[in-house]
């Protein structure tokens, strides 16, 4: 079975989201528009931070951190989604 990683470059924002809720958090704190927008099955992390105009890199250790801070889900505990 395929286990997602955060840094794949063909990850949607979507699948990010459903799969790691607390990265929910960074979106919002940067004000994207990206959680329930109707292209966020498209767009990836790259896509987005272009359009918003933010680093990449730093994006991506924003999300990592909201999911390393976050607990545990019951369905993440049985599964392997490590960032």
């Amino acid at each position: 079975m395929h286990h997602p990683r955060l840094h794949d470059p063909d990850l949607s924002l979507a699948d990010i989201m459903t799969i790691w809720p607390a990265t929910i958090a960074v979106f919002l704190q940067h004000k994207m528009l990206c959680v329930g927008c109707f292209i966020g099955p498209f767009h990836t992390v790259v896509d987005a931070c272009a359009h918003y105009e933010l680093n990449t890199t730093e994006f991506y250790a924003e999300l990592t951190a909201s999911i390393t801070a976050a607990p545990l889900t019951p369905e993440q505990a049985g599964e392997d989604h490590t960032p």
